[in-house]
Order: structure tokens, then C-alpha cells, then sequence
């Protein structure tokens, strides 16, 4: 009996061994099961509510993470004098670029023109040892080839934080119509401007937290003492985006005549949601256009490979004949 079991278990194994469709579909489900796990774990991770919950439970430890961050902080700084150029100007257009990126610390300025001087550092290094590796090249070109890594190393964090520029600019354009619908019902409400800034940052906090910190900064200008056309103003310079501009325009038009804004606001929200269904569907018209070039690289070769090349073998070995 135990022989008849151990021999029916040796040919489940060999079957499954020698099975190569069977090996193929169980190493399809582990991809699908791993692709699975890791987007429900990315998507938990991402979840602007379970971002705020982990932040109000790791207050304890904001004391140590922000101890540890300002000696580093203090670190980079103290190479600040090595690192930044001498021109004022470039300091300041550099400051403003990552001030509207987000990044408003003052080691940020450092860890940007450090990063520039390490990615110079590791493509010129790259480039020497690839170069040098060419018994074709002469002393000329790999001069050439070094000043290029060094080039492209120099540009690299620049075009890094042109990049997040635009996808913060993006974020803070999708959020307004939302801020605009939330600043009519509290002007509606009766609130005033200070108070209705103050409530929809923090109505809009977890789903649009760029917008809120730059409502917050509006309202903390604002009760420090600085007029409200001035920290309205202050707004549309930080973001540097047309139609909050506009908007900031018509408030400060407001203020300054003492009008009310709750049918300005009405008028407002319905134009940048508008906007904003019409930027939904230009980019969902552009999807057919994009999805072009990929199939033609990838899915149409491979297709044609598959359809026509037993034909063509077929027609090639029947003239060969």
C-alpha cells in the first residue's frame, strides 16, 4: 500500500516537472498574485487618509525624525559657501524655481546645487571610463565625451525640478474649482474672506494638501498683519499659474471696492470647472494618439512575426527549391 502511495506521488511529481504548460500557468498566477499585493500596498500607502492617520500617529516621533533632519540640514549648510554660485541673481531665480516646486527650506537651495555638482561628478566619470574603454577614440573625443557627462550630469536636477514644477502646478489647477465651490458656500454662510480662507485649507487638506498650505500661508500673512491685497498677491506669485492670477484679481477688485464676492466666486467655479473637464478630455483624446507609437514598436512586429513568417518561410523554401 505505502508503495502503491509513494509510486502515485513520484508520478504526480514527474508529471509536474515534465509539464511545462502547468510550470508556465503556475509562474503566471505568482506574477498576478505579486502584481496584485504589490498595487493594493501602493495604493494603501498613497491613501491621503491613511497618510494622515500614520502623521497623527507618529507625532511622538516627530521630535527625533526632526532633530535627526536639522542635523543634516546643518551639515549641508555649512558647505553652502563651496556650493552656491556668487551671482545674487542666480541664487534668487534658483530660490523662486524651488520655492514654486514646494521646496522652501533654506538647505534646499544646497541639496539642489549639490545634487547638480554629484550627477556632473558621476556621468563625467562615466563618460571617462566608457571613453577610455575605446581603443577607436582619440584624446580629442573623449575630452568631448567627459564635457558631455559633465553637461548632462548639470542639467539632469534641473530638468528633475522643472518636472515637479509642472506636476505641482497641475495638482494646485485641479484642486481650485473645489477650493472655489468650498469659498461660495462659506461666503454664502456669512463668513468673511479671512475666515472662509481659513476653513476651506482645512476642508481641502487631505485631498488637495498643495493648495491648502498655500491658503494657510495666505491667512497666517494675513493675520501677521500684511494687507490682504498684498498676501493675495503673494499667492498668484508663489504658484505662478494664469488663472489663479485672475482670481486673485477679482478679490483684490473686491476688497478694495467692497463688493460682495459670492456671485464672483459662482461665476468663477463654473468657468475652471469648465476648464478642468475640458483638460479631462483633451488628454483622454490624446490617448489614441499616444498608444500609437507603442504598438507599432512593440505589438505590430511581433504580431506580423507570428501571422506572416510561416508563410514566408513557406514561400522562401518553396523558391529555394
Amino acid at each position: 500500500m505505502l508503495d502503491q502511495f509513494s509510486q502515485s506521488i513520484a508520478g504526480m511529481i514527474a508529471f509536474f516537472i515534465n509539464s511545462k504548460l502547468l510550470f508556465a500557468v503556475i509562474v503566471g498566477l505568482s506574477i498576478t498574485c505579486f502584481i496584485i499585493v504589490a498595487f493594493n500596498i501602493i495604493k494603501s500607502i498613497m491613501n491621503p487618509v491613511r497618510k494622515q492617520m500614520r502623521d497623527l500617529s507618529l507625532v511622538g516621533d516627530a521630535t527625533s525624525r526632526k532633530r535627526s533632519t536639522d542635523i543634516l540640514d546643518n551639515s549641508v549648510l555649512s558647505l553652502q559657501r563651496f556650493l552656491l554660485p556668487k551671482s545674487e541673481k542666480e541664487i534668487y531665480r534658483t530660490r523662486k524655481r524651488l520655492a514654486t516646486a514646494g521646496l522652501r527650506r533654506d538647505s534646499d537651495l544646497v541639496y539642489f546645487y549639490l545634487a547638480k555638482i554629484t550627477f556632473s561628478l558621476i556621468f563625467g566619470m562615466a563618460a571617462l571610463l566608457i571613453s577610455s574603454q575605446r581603443i577607436d577614440m582619440n584624446a580629442t573625443e573623449i575630452l568631448f565625451s567627459v564635457c558631455l557627462g559633465f553637461a548632462v550630469g548639470m542639467i539632469i536636477p534641473s530638468y528633475i525640478l522643472d518636472k515637479k514644477i509642472r506636476k505641482r502646478k497641475m495638482r494646485i489647477i485641479n484642486g481650485f474649482p473645489d477650493m472655489l465651490d468650498l469659498l461660495v458656500a462659506c461666503s454664502e454662510a456669512g463668513l468673511g474672506l479671512n475666515s472662509a480662507i481659513q476653513r476651506v485649507s482645512k476642508e481641502i487638506h487631505l485631498a488637495h494638501p498643495e493648495l491648502a498650505w498655500e491658503l494657510k500661508k495666505v491667512n497666517s500673512e494675513m493675520l501677521a498683519g500684511i494687507d490682504r491685497i498684498d498676501a493675495l498677491k503673494g499667492l498668484s506669485q508663489r504658484t505662478e499659474i494664469d488663472d489663479i492670477s485672475g482670481f486673485v484679481a477679482m478679490l483684490c477688485q473686491s476688497v478694495r471696492f467692497g463688493t460682495g464676492i459670492a456671485e464672483t466666486l459662482r461665476v468663477y467655479a463654473d468657468e475652471f470647472r469648465d476648464k478642468r473637464m475640458q483638460r479631462a478630455e483633451e488628454a483622454a483624446q490624446k490617448v489614441g494618439t499616444k498608444l500609437l507609437f507603442p504598438l507599432v514598436l512593440c505589438m505590430f512586429p511581433a504580431f506580423f512575426i507570428v501571422a506572416v513568417g510561416p508563410a514566408a518561410v513557406s514561400i522562401i523554401k518553396a523558391f529555394g527549391n
